[in-house]
């Protein structure tokens, strides 16, 4: 069987870097609290907002993006098990796709480039898709598990898993 298992908010903590970057750029410190249901840049100040994109589209932002807590660990033990895919839709911010080939290396050097999927719409055919937005569950045939980040807290209608030990838990 095959899995594939998204990269932002799901294997890397992009809400983390922004807030970082944030309190840099404007000496207020942020304590971020996101609204469930909401993204990011509709948290700040209006006027900042479209920092957020900024961001996002900088060569480097997606290189030094902290490890989700326990990723490394399960995605190791699902390939004792799965066919493991990484699935990201880098094609959005061009200078992402670098950055993430590297930062998969650092970080899953167990991942074969063979492995790697950067494509712009998640129409992977595979068994399981683990993924933090429901837009890529859009005619997905197999098994979605949606892992829970702020803008996803209010859907309810796919199966959940909070962290990496629940999706251990519902696959091994």
């Amino acid at each position: 069987m095959r899995i594939a298992i998204d990269m932002d908010e799901v294997l890397a903590d992009p809400i983390y870097k922004f807030i970082q970057l944030y309190n840099r750029d404007h000496q207020v410190p942020m304590d971020l609290v996101i609204k469930p249901g909401t993204e990011i840049f509709q948290n700040v100040p209006e006027e900042v907002n479209d920092k957020w994109f900024d961001y996002i589209n900088e060569k480097g932002f997606f290189r030094d993006l902290p490890v989700i807590d326990g990723a490394v660990e399960a995605v190791q033990q699902l390939q004792s098990k799965y066919e493991v895919y990484i699935v990201s839709a880098a094609m959005e911010f061009r200078n992402s796709l670098e950055d993430k080939l590297d930062w998969l290396g650092e970080h899953f050097p167990f991942i074969s480039w063979k492995n790697v999927v950067f494509c712009g719409e998640k129409i992977v055919d595979v068994d399981i898709m683990i993924d933090d937005r429901i837009k890529n569950f859009v005619g997905f045939e197999g098994r979605p598990l949606l892992f829970t980040s702020p803008h996803n807290l209010l859907v309810t209608e796919y199966e959940r898993v909070d962290n990496w030990q629940q999706v251990l838990g519902k696959l091994l």
